[in-house]
């Protein structure tokens, strides 16, 4: 079986409508359970909150601490008020990575499409922010300051193609890194099982490795999201340039 067989999209109940398919498939499956599991990781253990946190209690708290912190430290206090969708696509992004880890499993991040929907949120929320806080002077982000005017002839289509490549760079570096990743672990999970009567534990051992690496990418491409989106939100807010 191809090690590309993992992202292929399946229809579970099909469903067709005046020639249009709207059926549902094992990425809407997944895209799913991202959604009831991020939400239920928050809300379920919060429902019974105790002055003494028992264990789901413990992780709802640490991932809520972890994201605040980031907003905090990249931003600053007046990101918090952005700390709700930050959070949200931390888990997204996170749950998604996590679930496409699980035998069988789809990961939904794997696809351009589901990555690129959430770079565009992203660069939408920050360009319209941008103009709410700061108005047209949100332009000068594209200016830089203290340069020779005589620059601004280069830097400023420079400045305007960065701005406008942040979705591209958030959603190829999320997709790419799931791709590529999971692709990598299928290959030698099948070479494990094809070496694994003539060489031992060996292969699985290092299949083992492969896995335990590939949670950890799953885990940073979902903090690098998060760090990405604070820095892209704190232009808006304070207007650096």
């Amino acid at each position: 079986m191809s090690p590309l067989h993992q992202f292929e999209i399946h229809e579970i109940i099909p469903f067709n409508f005046n020639g249009l398919n709207l059926s549902f498939t094992n990425s809407a499956l997944f895209m799913t359970l991202t959604l009831v599991v991020a939400s239920l990781v928050m809300w379920a253990p919060m429902r019974r909150a105790a002055l003494v946190p028992g264990r789901w209690q413990n992780i709802s708290e640490m991932i809520f601490e972890f994201v605040s912190g980031v907003v905090r430290d990249v931003i600053g206090p007046a990101g918090l008020k952005y700390l709700p969708m930050v959070l949200t696509l931390f888990l997204i992004v996170l749950v998604g990575n996590l679930l496409g880890m699980l035998p069988y499993g789809f990961t939904i991040t794997s696809h351009i499409i589901v990555t690129a929907f959430l770079g565009v949120f992203v660069f939408l929320v920050v360009t319209v922010m941008g103009f709410v806080n700061h108005g047209l002077h949100f332009l000068s982000l594209f200016a830089p300051s203290g340069v020779p005017k005589v620059m601004y002839l280069i830097l400023i289509p420079i400045e305007i193609i960065s701005f406008l490549s942040r979705p591209i760079t958030l959603a190829v570096r999320l997709c790419a890194n799931m791709t590529a990743g999971h692709t990598v672990l299928k290959v030698f999970a099948m070479f494990s099982v094809m070496m694994g009567a003539a060489m031992g534990l060996a292969p699985m051992l290092l299949n083992a490795l492969l896995v335990a690496l590939e949670l950890l990418v799953a885990v940073l491409q979902a903090y690098i999201f998060t760090i990405l989106t604070c820095v892209y939100l704190k232009d808006a807010i304070e207007l650096h340039h």
